[in-house]
């Protein structure tokens, strides 16, 4: 494909493209591509006095809502639209907070800058993208056109806000970072993590060992360990919930109307000289494969093929979710060749529509005519409940739901839901309980507690019991002898490693053993699962002296890229605290 036509095909993509090392997209609202850019629609928000208007939103979401489509050939959902509504609304706001502060900082891309990026010997990504050959090079020739023929003013134009809003980024990516630095000492001490190796043996004490009756936990001892360990139990709002489903399932009648469905199809599928061209106009879920299987390689459910005529088709049947014919091709000894037209199992429209409005009659007789409870008993529908966290779009009892926490965080005790479309049910639901940030009553969280100072008793019981059984004198197979356990060997144990073989997340563990002499027997150690007494039996040490200069480059660059990620995101989290951000949503957008 010549790069004019990828041009051409990729104009929505060159106009949208996504920019930044946060993770966010610029905001090109600066380029006139909208129709509706001057109509001054009503501001959503505002960050430190700076709207954020309708226009700008919509316009984000579209973008998202296309890309969808473009990759999985489905609009989105009203659950997939609620995901990506609060990520737009994250993106513009970072997007004002960062070009906020580059102005606030005076950084701005000269176009001796702009034209290296365009023209210099490392052509910016970007340039790559569109105008890259099959050999690797530029299309220079290709470039120039684009960026001075006035039939591609507008890709020129979206081209060029791309790369000064990269560089742009770029600078103040390096102005945030400037005092950052990783030293020789750190990135030897990566280096002597990645290559140090140790061989070790152990026996492992399982502190589930330790049985229930073995331990006592008394009033004191809870109270205490709430008190100590207060912050654990902190929470963010947090909301309880009833709610009621109507299933989008298929029935017995779905499945029926589909097996008829593809039941008819039965004579043409038997008449048809292309069956490959067949299933595909069908709209088969079973692509045509055409190889020959053995008898004796058949799933179950296409035995039935095995009794058919070469041409013959099979009545409809059920396979796995399915409703599906088969037809032989052709038998040749011990092995057939065949084609299976196949519809999936779903809910018609019909039953679709039918829970839908089943749904609605609920919502409404629940907020004018009867309490949500009393309305759920008079429709015979099991009353379910539920508990959220602000902030986490997991549901206890329902899953991850983006639609239900927006509902919670924006409602208030009391409150019932419009309805709502999940993967399979639609759901309205009633706000029984918003409790405040805080921490978690003792009575509420006792039962967690007490399982903690059960586990914490059982550690130090059975560490006691080792040490009462390994005093330091015998060696490892004697002490797995003495106590019948196997004697565990884990090889290639990496200094960076955070798991064990055969023990499982052991990161202290790991710091112990490089700790040690080769031979060396340790104490009895207190592990995150269980006690361990383990011997190093080899170790290497990996020497600064054999750290290349190639590898002493990249481990610093990786070491320099983690470093400024972590120091942007905290600087951005930050920067956010201290703005004045405005969100209007709830009161402008129709179920915002």
């Amino acid at each position: 494909m010549g790069v004019m036509e990828r041009l051409r095909n990729s104009t929505a993509i060159i106009l949208w493209i996504l920019i930044g090392s946060f993770g966010i997209i610029w905001v090109l609202a600066d380029v006139n591509f909208f129709d509706a850019v001057n109509q001054g629609p009503s501001a959503l928000g505002s960050v430190n006095g700076e709207a954020i208007t309708y226009q700008e939103y919509s316009s984000r979401l579209e973008y998202y809502s296309s890309a969808y489509t473009q990759q999985t050939g489905a609009a989105f959902t009203d659950e997939i639209r609620a995901v990506y509504e609060g990520q737009v609304w994250d993106e513009l706001v970072n997007s004002k907070l960062l070009n906020q502060k580059m102005d606030e900082l005076g950084i701005t891309v000269t176009d001796e800058e702009l034209l290296n990026m365009v023209y210099g010997d490392n052509p910016d990504p970007l340039i790559r993208q569109f105008f890259q050959r099959e050999d690797g090079t530029v299309d220079r020739v290709a470039v120039q056109q684009v960026l001075t023929n006035e039939q591609y003013s507008q890709e020129a134009q979206a081209i060029e806000v791309q790369l000064r809003q990269k560089r742009r980024q770029e600078k103040l990516t390096e102005f945030v970072t400037a005092g950052l630095q990783v030293s020789s000492i750190e990135v030897e001490e990566a280096y002597v993590r990645e290559n140090s190796f140790a061989e070790i043996s152990f026996i492992r004490f399982p502190y589930n060992e330790v049985k229930d009756e073995e331990i006592v936990v008394s009033d004191a001892d809870l109270e205490a360990y709430y008190e100590q360990n207060k912050d654990r139990y902190k929470q963010e709002e947090s909301y309880r919930m009833n709610y009621v489903t109507f299933s989008k399932l298929p029935t017995a009648t779905d499945t029926v109307e589909i097996l008829k469905e593809v039941g008819e199809l039965r004579d043409s599928f038997a008449e048809s000289d292309n069956d490959s061209l067949f299933l595909v106009r069908r709209g088969s879920i079973i692509p045509y494969n055409g190889s020959f299987v053995a008898e004796g390689d058949l799933k179950e459910e296409y035995k039935q093929v095995l009794d058919l005529n070469e041409g013959e088709v099979s009545e409809p049947f059920l396979d796995s979710g399915r409703a599906s014919i088969i037809k032989l091709i052709e038998k040749s000894g011990n092995e057939v060749r065949f084609a299976v037209m196949s519809y999936m199992i779903e809910a018609l429209p019909v039953t679709i529509d039918a829970a839908a409005e089943d749904a609605e009659d609920f919502q409404y007789f629940a907020t004018e005519e009867r309490s949500f409870e009393e309305e759920a008993n008079q429709r015979s529908l099991n009353l379910k409940s539920g508990f959220a966290t602000k902030g986490n779009a997991f549901i206890s009892g329902m899953g991850s739901s983006q639609q239900v926490l927006n509902f919670l965080e924006n409602g208030s005790e009391g409150d019932v839901s419009d309805v709502i479309e999940l993967g399979t049910d639609f759901v309205v639901l009633e706000i029984t309980e918003v409790q405040n940030e805080g921490y978690r009553p003792f009575s509420e969280v006792q039962s967690q507690i007490e399982n903690s100072v059960k586990q914490q008793k059982r550690q130090d019981a059975m560490l006691a019991k080792v040490e009462g059984l390994y005093t330091g004198g015998t060696s490892l197979e004697d002490l797995g002898t003495a106590t019948e356990k196997e004697v565990i060997v884990a090889d290639n144990v990496r200094l960076n490693a955070m798991v064990i073989s055969g023990a499982g997340r052991e990161p202290e563990m790991v710091g112990a053993i490089f700790a040690m002499e080769t031979g060396q027997v340790s104490a009895p150690f207190k592990g995150a699962t269980g006690v361990y007494v383990f011997r190093v039996d080899n170790k290497t040490q990996a020497d600064v002296a054999t750290l290349d200069q190639i590898t002493r480059d990249r481990t610093t660059q990786q070491l320099e890229q983690q470093k400024s990620q972590r120091f942007l995101t905290v600087w951005l989290e930050r920067l956010k605290e201290d703005a004045d951000i405005e969100d209007n949503r709830d009161r402008l957008l129709v179920g915002g």
